[in-house]
């Protein structure tokens, strides 16, 4: 069974910084394209940033050097560190894998992506 668990949201000032988690299980992290989105309050869900299973990794112009995706293959993790947040940034954020290895874009399209987790808050205040 796939499982996605974000943690690591919270409540944070404009400047400061967070690192989200994705725990997963029933399949290796490494093997298949991952992603992060967020939904902003009264928006839709959009892409935040992709790496793929070749470690290819691509951004969201809103996000390019401030955030970083990664993952841990040996603790199956996907991380994704935002630095110098913005109230913009505020949003529920979500962890999606793919069925397969390659991302196809830079910046992850909600429907190619078929597992999802539940979500995390950030709430970035001015």
């Amino acid at each position: 069974q796939v499982q996605l668990v974000e943690s690591g949201g919270g409540s944070v000032q404009a400047g400061g910084s967070l690192r989200l988690s994705c725990a997963l299980s029933g399949y290796i992290v490494r093997n298949y394209c991952m992603a992060w989105f967020r939904q902003p309050p009264g928006k839709e869900r959009e892409g935040v940033a992709s790496i793929s299973s070749s470690g290819s990794i691509g951004y969201a112009d809103s996000v390019k050097g401030r955030f970083t995706i990664s993952r841990d293959n040996a603790k199956n993790i996907l991380y994704l560190q935002m630095n110098s947040l913005a109230p913009e940034d505020t949003a529920m954020y979500y962890c999606a894998r793919r069925s397969v290895g390659v991302c196809m874009a830079d910046v992850p399209a909600r429907s190619l992506y078929n597992y999802w987790g539940q979500g995390t808050q950030v709430t970035v205040s001015s």
